[in-house]
């Protein structure tokens, strides 16, 4: 930080960019180690991002992990044009060439917004247009989203029962429904929605992560139920999560190939 004119800024971004890089909720005294600060001065800096929502303070585990006020910092990336710009010729020739619907979205607090809509030829329409926002945890997209994210952040955007958005009494409850649905999302490596956004339709997602693994956005086909049988399903995924590694080595500024 020598040289630096505004050091507590500079220290405050060392620590998010360090909380970001983490795959879980790290000790106060473990950033200090790492960042070479003083642990006064990293103590002060989490109390004020963790009053502001920046972090989140886990008191049981003395462990610090980045608070939902980042994650809607980061998506605001992702809700401006360059991703789009980056994700349409994408979504484009996904759907042209599986011949369904497809779309992306970002993680807003508990919701998805729908950033970018592809509907394929002959084929209905959707509750997903662009500028929509739906419950994350009730579609195929937010759960790839969800399920990319640390315990604590999860637990940060989904403290209790109230938290859970219903649409006609489908998709988890509680807390425990949630986590054991996610679980069947690692295990699968692609998310699944069965009618629980729309009736006969069904959705198939998976994560687009930034260059610390975070997920910076969802990436889902929406289909009629009837034209693709569930043992299909997996392959679908795996086309998808193609146009996902294209797309995060854009955003990360890598060429493909």
């Amino acid at each position: 930080m020598a040289g630096s004119k505004v050091p507590a800024a500079e220290a405050t971004l060392r620590i998010l960019s360090h909380l970001a890089g983490q795959r879980g909720p790290v000790p106060a005294s473990a950033i200090a180690t790492a960042l070479g600060l003083p642990r006064s001065t990293v103590y002060d800096l989490l109390a004020v991002l963790a009053d502001r929502g920046f972090v989140l303070h886990l008191p049981e585990e003395r462990r610090y992990g980045l608070g939902v006020a980042a994650f809607e910092l980061s998506s605001g990336f992702s809700r401006q044009q360059p991703l789009s710009h980056l994700g349409r010729p994408l979504i484009a020739a996904l759907v042209d060439r599986i011949g369904e619907s497809a779309h992306l979205v970002v993680l807003h607090g508990r919701d998805v917004v729908y950033l970018i809509e592809e509907r394929a030829p002959r084929r209905p329409s959707l509750v997903t247009d662009v500028g929509v926002r739906l419950p994350s945890h009730l579609t195929a997209s937010g759960r790839a989203l969800l399920a990319a994210l640390p315990n604590a952040q999860l637990r940060a955007l989904y403290p209790n029962a109230a938290a859970f958005a219903a649409r006609d009494g489908q998709g988890p409850r509680t807390s425990g429904e949630l986590r054991r649905l996610l679980e069947r999302v690692r295990a699968d490596g692609f998310a699944q929605e069965d009618g629980e956004i729309t009736a006969g339709m069904a959705s198939v997602a998976v994560a687009v992560r930034d260059h610390a693994g975070w997920p910076a956005a969802g990436i889902a086909v929406t289909f009629p139920r009837e034209r693709i049988a569930p043992a299909e399903w997996p392959a679908l995924a795996a086309e998808l999560a193609g146009t996902a590694a294209e797309l995060s080595r854009r955003i990360r500024g890598r060429p493909s190939g």
